[in-house]
């Protein structure tokens, strides 16, 4: 979700309160579409982090600073010239724009008061940051348009700066009942796209969200809805502007099992089905939303390549998996044929010389039979390569048994591979997975120097909501540590039922399973859930039982068990009650 009118509107508010009268007292420039300003405000410091990158324009207050070119830019050194040390007047958004507007008071060479303006659109692409005078002439800007790119608006030194008006929205903040349900009207479109089309600083997020409060399909059409439908929709969308007004805001982001799809400055009723997390600031969900949405996307660059291994080798192995079932199954004709050998060995003394077929009673289902035979060879030649026939067939089947084992096999393990991958969290993770990889041969040594990688990756650690202490692995080589080396007899294993996932260990505390409470199994089973194969269902059957009817096999892959006393339960994939430890 990109800024809308209503998180700048949160922001404006968190910086009136933070950096209004405030001075600043450094200014740079860490990227070349991006400013850091650090404001000192009484006894407080704050580094307010401004971005007008094409991909990802951004606005938050951060404790993190960033490194710095070692020579600074030329807007930075002018920013630096006009405005360094100068005091924040005030911070204003035009209407519900997606602007940022920051009155800057300084003293000039001759020791003057000036003043001078910091403008931060928010725009996507379009995105900017604009530094005017008070007459609002641009004195310069990270960003230099020309008219030969925009015909709308030259953005350069001495061009006078003004916001352009190419979509002739309406300001939602004042707009009136008889206008919001005019311009519905007119509208032959969906109602969700001619709300975030039709008023400034809408997103069809919010635009979603008033339609869901109001009890309204947003894929009706606009132009569709009676008088009354277009009153009730104006009473909710004034409520929720009458809360931008007040101030009301309630930063918070939205999970997918604990990835963030959306973040917003008023609750999302309409994402009902995502976990909703509340923040204190929305320099906190801006911060913490793109920082995870980046953890999550290094992470899937940084394990591309070894998913591309896995997928490689998993569908070379189905695709010989599938040809070895074919061939096993053209071997189940091979009893017919060891019957053939016997019934002409009983029946073919009677035969004439030069026969082409023998009609016998099969003794075995007491039915009439009709074989084909060599009119070139005798009774006993004919039986002999039926028998012949049998042999290699029976061969052919008891190898391909064997082999089609071994593939399927290979599949799971590989599959249980391609998981791993879906939950690692860090580079270290993938470090652990990559070893494995090695050890198995998926991955091959590039040479003597390619020394055996350190491994720090650890189990997740989570405490359940009675206190006990529940432990997953994130790969087979923590699975395997986890079961026949962490783990103690009464403990609890928990594992999704016929599908990869992570072996789930709860540390019982010396107490029997009929000692421990219900909520903990639930919870134990759907971290089981969520880190398995099935983390996408609704519902996964969980296989639990004692550590100690774990039993490893023989030669089998790391993380791979049997067991055969053991319980089941269905449980949703989710995290919710338990505190994650470090």
């Amino acid at each position: 979700m990109a800024l809308d009118g209503i998180v700048i509107a949160c922001m404006a508010k968190e910086m009136k309160e933070r950096i209004e009268g405030g001075r600043i007292a450094k200014i740079a420039q860490p990227e070349a579409d991006a400013l850091m300003l650090t404001i000192k405000n009484q006894k407080d410091t704050s580094r307010l982090f401004l971005s007008a990158g094409a991909s990802l324009p951004l606005v938050y207050f951060t404790e993190q600073n960033k490194a710095n070119p070692m020579t600074a830019p030329n807007f930075c050194m002018l920013l630096r010239k006009h405005i360094g040390g100068g005091r924040i007047l005030s911070v204003t958004q035009p209407g519900l724009e997606r602007i940022l507007v920051l009155e800057i008071e300084h003293l000039d060479e001759m020791g003057d008061l000036c003043r001078k303006k910091l403008i931060a659109e928010f725009m996507g692409k379009h995105s900017n940051l604009i530094f005017c005078d008070d007459q609002n002439t641009i004195i310069d800007s990270i960003k230099h348009i020309p008219l030969s790119v925009s015909s709308v608006r030259e953005v350069l030194p001495g061009r006078p700066y003004f916001i352009p008006d190419t979509m002739q929205k309406q300001d939602p903040l004042t707009v009136t009942e008889e206008n919001f349900c005019r311009i519905l009207s007119e509208k032959p479109m969906p109602l969700g796209k001619a709300l975030y089309s039709s008023f400034t600083g809408l997103s069809p997020v919010m635009a979603e969200e008033i339609c869901y409060t109001a009890s309204l399909d947003s894929t009706v059409s606009a132009g569709d809805l009676g008088k009354l439908e277009q009153l009730h929709l104006f009473g909710t969308f004034r409520r929720l502007m009458d809360d931008v007004k007040s101030g009301s805001f309630i930063p918070c982001i939205a999970y997918d099992r604990s990835v963030p799809v959306e973040f917003s400055a008023l609750p999302l009723s309409h994402l009902s089905a995502y976990e909703q997390k509340r923040f204190d600031s929305m320099s906190q969900v801006l911060e913490g939303y793109y920082a995870s949405r980046e953890a999550v996307t290094r992470i899937r660059q940084k394990s591309a390549e070894l998913r591309h291994t896995v997928q490689t080798a998993l569908e070379r192995n189905r695709k010989k998996y599938d040809l070895q079932q074919r061939q096993l199954k053209d071997t189940e004709k091979r009893d017919k044929f060891r019957v053939y050998g016997e019934l002409i060995n009983t029946y073919g003394y009677g035969l004439e010389p030069g026969a082409k077929e023998l009609t016998a009673l099969n003794y075995y289902t007491g039915e009439t039979v009709k074989i084909p035979l060599d009119d070139t060879m005798t009774p006993q030649e004919n039986a002999k390569k039926y028998f012949d026939r049998y042999g290699k067939l029976k061969r052919t089947f008891e190898a391909l048994t064997e082999l089609t084992k071994e593939t399927r096999e290979e599949i799971e393990y590989l599959d249980s591979v391609m998981t791993a991958l879906d939950i690692a969290v860090s580079e270290e993770d993938l470090t652990q997975i990559k070893e494995e990889l090695r050890e198995s041969g998926f991955v091959k040594k590039r040479g003597p120097k390619d020394k055996r990688a350190k491994i720090t990756s650890t189990p997740f650690h989570y405490l359940s909501s009675d206190g006990y202490h529940i432990y997953v692995g994130k790969n087979n080589l923590q699975n395997e540590e986890l079961t026949f080396r962490f783990a103690s007899g009464n403990d609890l294993w928990f594992h999704a039922k016929g599908i990869p996932g992570s072996h789930v260990i709860v540390k019982s505390e010396g107490k029997s399973k009929e000692e421990l409470p219900d909520r903990l199994f639930e919870e134990a089973a759907a971290l089981a859930a969520y880190y398995s194969k099935g983390r996408g269902n609704d519902k996964v059957e969980i296989d639990y039982v004692e550590k100690k009817q774990v039993k490893k096999v023989n030669g089998a892959k790391p993380g791979f068990v049997i067991y055969h006393t053991n319980y089941s339960m269905v449980a949703a994939p989710c995290l919710s009650g338990m505190t994650e430890l470090r």
